[in-house]
């Protein structure tokens, strides 16, 4: 027997899949013209030589997504609709590549220094908008979307968005070597918001009922209370907890893929859109399919799978001898990516109950967050004074690791709740 909230959500759950398949999607578009793997990095190696500084570009987004989320758990758990906090927050997430337009035109006057400085400034605003607008965006679309098909929708909504960005790269390789410096990153970003604005509008019209049959404490918990609950009496989450900070270490040659290519064998920027392509392609795939699969078989065996894929493309990378080795290094990487992001997203809101939901997405996030950021460190500044083959030899090694972990200690949390309520 479906509750009204559950009637509410199957009536409307055809219209908000299409909708918000239209965010992802013209995300997509707006990422492949300003991606945290190609394009911004390519820009911040356009004004320092520093390994350590271009690997930060995907580590401060990557960070300030999830750093974020633990600390708003306990407000986002109070709340009977959603929709309101996400389309504020994300405005933060958006608005800050029109400033990474503005200072690209500016360079020239500017100069590399304080280009540099602007744009880590607008790194570390974007990155934090993102994770402000997660946990409630989480929150909200695990709300809309029945249980059965979560990871089929953030599947196919992470791959189409790969797939738009996969073009829109190979456009904004283009746009980089027939444009002449300024225009040529300005143009990129500028294209980057305007997509990232129209997206806004799709994710806005989604449909979200309010939730009157949530039970909200009169008190107000504190989070970490709350948190070390979760912590001391779920073992199988600590475990996951530990993969996921594991994997941040086995995938970070990951970031330096990009610029291995340009200085090792003098890729162009033609070839860059090529690879990017490449990867989010690859991600697409992965997500459509891993989604699915994961809804079927469990998480878990996509979270393994993941972990072999991160395991041959750093070490292909570790032995490529030419610019042909890094189509498979990028394809794979993209396999990895999608099972750290996308599959952990999933795996994550099967933990826990309703009420508890926020919660786990705060901790498999906010606990994750340092790994995030020290892991590029210490691969930059391995690559910064051994070079970058010992950065992706060390990361073959930790990948060993990961997939014991997963393998030996992490369970499926759908089949450990079934099979506990199932003796009780």
């Amino acid at each position: 027997m479906l509750t009204p909230l559950e009637k509410e959500v199957r009536k409307n759950l055809k219209y908000n899949v299409a909708v918000n398949l239209g965010d992802g999607s013209l995300f997509g578009v707006a990422l492949g013209f300003a991606s945290f793997s190609a394009i911004l990095p390519l820009f911040v190696a356009s004004m320092t030589d520093s390994a350590l500084l271009i690997g930060l570009v995907p580590a401060i987004h990557s960070v300030g997504w999830q750093l974020p989320q633990l600390f708003t758990a306990s407000h986002v758990a109070r709340l009977r609709q959603y929709k309101r906090n996400v389309l504020m927050m994300t405005i933060h997430e958006r608005l800050p590549f029109l400033g990474f337009a503005l200072v690209a035109l500016a360079l020239p006057v500017l100069g590399a220094s304080a280009g540099l400085t602007l744009t880590f400034i607008l790194l570390t605003w974007q990155g934090l908008g993102g994770g402000f607008t997660a946990n409630p965006w989480t929150s909200m679309i695990s709300k809309i979307i029945p249980a059965d098909s979560r990871g089929a929708f953030f599947g196919m909504q992470a791959g189409l968005a790969n797939l738009f960005i996969s073009a829109s790269a190979v456009g904004a390789g283009y746009l980089l070597e027939y444009l002449a410096a300024p225009f040529d990153f300005a143009a990129c970003f500028f294209i980057a918001s305007i997509f990232f604005t129209i997206s806004w509008f799709s994710l806005s019209a989604t449909r979200e009922p309010i939730d009157e049959e949530k039970i909200i404490p009169a008190e107000k918990t504190h989070f970490w209370e709350d948190s070390k609950k979760i912590l001391k009496q779920d073992k199988n989450f600590n475990w996951f907890l530990a993969a996921r900070f594991l994997s941040q270490f086995a995938t970070m040659g990951f970031s330096f893929y990009i610029i291995y290519a340009l200085r090792a064998f003098d890729m162009t920027d033609v070839v860059a859109g090529y690879l990017t392509a490449t990867l989010t392609i690859s991600q697409t795939v992965a997500n459509m399919g891993m989604g699915w699969l994961g809804d079927k078989i469990g998480h878990r065996a996509m979270l393994i799978v993941g972990a072999f894929a991160a395991l041959l493309s750093a070490g292909l990378a570790w032995g490529a001898t030419s610019l042909l080795w890094f189509y498979p290094i990028f394809a794979l990487a993209g396999v990895a990516n999608v099972s750290i992001w996308t599959i952990g997203m999933a795996m994550t809101v099967d933990f826990g109950s309703e009420a508890e939901r926020p919660l786990y997405i705060g901790l498999s996030q906010t606990l994750t967050a340092p790994a995030t950021i020290i892991a590029p460190l210490v691969g930059g500044w391995i690559a910064d004074s051994a070079g970058f083959v010992p950065t992706f030899s060390i990361s073959t090694a930790l990948s060993v690791a990961l997939i014991f972990i997963l393998l030996a200690l992490v369970q499926d949390p759908k089949r450990l709740s079934l099979r506990q309520a199932s003796v009780l």
